[in-house]
């Protein structure tokens, strides 16, 4: 599969069209309104492919496709709970944020209260978000480019990771934008040929295909189950990571801001549940698709903790050709969602860190600009390393805890700042680290880390706590997280967040003109 000629055409195609856009966006990159929000110019169409081409990771084509080849039923769990977050996004995140923010959620939590205290505290837990959704995306497109050009591991890792610096060091948010649009579409194409190429093998007919892989496998494979989680609280906890996970997800909420106003906004969250929606189905099809015409023993053989059975069911179905398209479709994918992460992390650390805590909110733009790029190279070099110490992980489940940090980290202080006049500074502060920190804590002490990495026999971790041996810590970090935020904020009170209270509201149900505009 290596070298294959055809597979390396395409992904040099793409390469070469994502590079005409990241110069012909650069040219229009010059202050910080361009460089994380693409200047507000994007049309709600436009974002909402974007959104999708955002969200759909190697979580999504690889990491689910090779859970439901391995597990059959069970994987769907992801699907689920990833689509059924974005509701959430639609009906309470997406108006206030608009409304309210201007580059991060940070913008919104801190509106009304301690500038300094909350954003620092919102940059943990960002931070921590995104490192782990990055080290998923690393480490399935290391395994893409090891299994396509043949290249060790480590050296794919780097590759990969000075592509995407490139992308975003001098294109930004248009750049990355435009990157994610044409990487959704190819993704939903590839995706829709792949599955049907799959049920013509079986009459156009998807009973018949999930009947031909309970004959093989057994009928477990139709069943929920424990294959994918340690059990029932495990899948409860998996759950909750993914549907309130998605609506804090530092790189989508930050999509909401490149269009023009929250009407724009909220069409974008409907166009891209559409797009997100139908590939998932998709995935479903192949995944069963690559357990019955691949088979689990080659997919786990092929290596990336089955993360390769995509590409390895259109080697089967579709030869050579389909396999190179596939291959340099699940490149884009990866290299989009990496490159929204980076912009995420770098607007976090440039514009709530620097600008407004550093600088006091008046650092000039060519300052922030500067900031920006040289913190695009750190978390570049930080998701290289941390790529490469996470090998053979699959994706879907990497995606999975930050999803898990999310919900537990950011999704309280957000949900409480525009909802509940009580909440006060020091609240905030706490629920984020709270949930940042128990989150990290428990996935380090869980088999994740604890077996999968460490290597440490599965006995010993089980005969620890029962909390130790769930693998998805949001059952508990975020639950502690809302509760450590309604305790401290009745403990405390805060006049200024009493008083703009009000101000605010006016701000998320009018928008921007109903209330004095307040420089963030």
């Amino acid at each position: 599969m290596a070298n294959n000629s055809l597979s390396i055409g395409f992904f040099f195609a793409f390469m070469a069209l994502t590079l005409l856009i990241t110069y012909w966006a650069a040219r229009r990159t010059r202050t910080t309104e361009h460089f994380f929000a693409a200047g507000g110019a994007v049309t709600a169409w436009q974002n909402g492919w974007a959104l999708a081409g955002d969200f759909l990771s190697a979580g999504a084509l690889l990491g689910i496709a090779g859970i439901v080849t391995s597990n059959g039923f069970d994987g769907m769990i992801y699907s689920i709970g990833w689509l059924v977050g974005w509701p959430i996004i639609l009906f309470l995140i997406v108006e206030p944020l608009r409304n309210v923010g201007k580059f991060t959620f940070a913008d919104v939590v801190a509106y009304r209260l301690g500038q300094k205290p909350v954003r620092m505290a919102a940059a943990v837990g960002t931070l921590a978000v995104i490192m782990f959704y990055l080290i998923a995306q690393m480490v399935a497109t290391g395994s893409l480019i090891k299994l396509l050009f043949g290249l060790p591991y480590t050296w794919s890792v780097a590759l990969v990771g000075s592509v995407m610096l490139v992308y975003v060091l001098f294109g930004g948010m248009l750049a990355t934008t435009w990157v994610q649009v044409v990487k959704a579409a190819l993704l939903m194409a590839g995706g829709v040929v792949l599955a049907v190429l799959v049920l013509t093998h079986f009459d156009m007919n998807p009973l018949k295909l999930f009947a031909a892989a309970a004959d093989k496998y057994g009928t477990k494979v139709l069943q929920p189950g424990s294959r994918v989680v340690s059990g029932q609280w495990d899948a409860i906890s998996l759950g909750l990571g993914l549907m309130f996970g998605t609506a804090a997800m530092p790189h989508v909420l930050m999509r909401i801001y490149t269009v023009r106003d929250f009407k724009a906004a909220r069409l974008s969250i409907l166009y891209a549940t559409g797009v997100i929606g139908v590939f998932h189905l998709m995935v479903f099809i192949i995944g069963f698709g690559a357990m019955v015409l691949v088979g689990p023993e080659a997919v786990a053989k092929a290596g990336g903790g089955g993360n390769m059975a995509a590409p390895l069911l259109a080697l089967a179905v579709g030869g050579n050709a389909f396999f190179g398209f596939i291959c340099a479709v699940a490149f884009a994918t990866m290299l989009a969602v990496v490159a929204g992460l980076t912009l995420s992390g770098v607007a976090t650390l440039c514009h709530d860190v620097w600008t407004n805590v550093v600088r006091h909110g008046s650092a000039p733009e060519a300052e922030q600009l500067k900031v920006a790029r040289i913190a695009t190279v750190l978390i570049s070099i930080l998701a290289i390393v941390l790529g490469i110490a996470f090998e053979g992980q699959n994706v879907a489940f990497m995606a999975g805890l930050a999803f898990s940090i999310a919900c537990a980290a950011n999704f309280p202080s957000l949900v409480l700042a525009i909802t509940w006049r009580r909440f006060t500074t020091p609240a905030a502060v706490a629920s984020i680290l709270v949930g940042t920190l128990s989150s990290l804590v428990l996935i380090y002490l869980s088999p994740t880390i604890q077996v999968d990495i460490l290597g440490k026999p599965l006995a010993q971790i089980e005969t620890a706590w029962w909390f130790v041996s769930l693998r998805n810590p949001a059952i508990i970090a975020m639950p502690l997280s809302f509760l450590v935020a309604i305790v401290v904020s009745l403990a405390t009170t805060e006049a200024n967040a009493n008083a703009t209270f009000d101000e605010m509201q006016r701000r998320i149900l009018f928008g921007r003109g109903a209330a004095a505009v307040r420089e963030q």
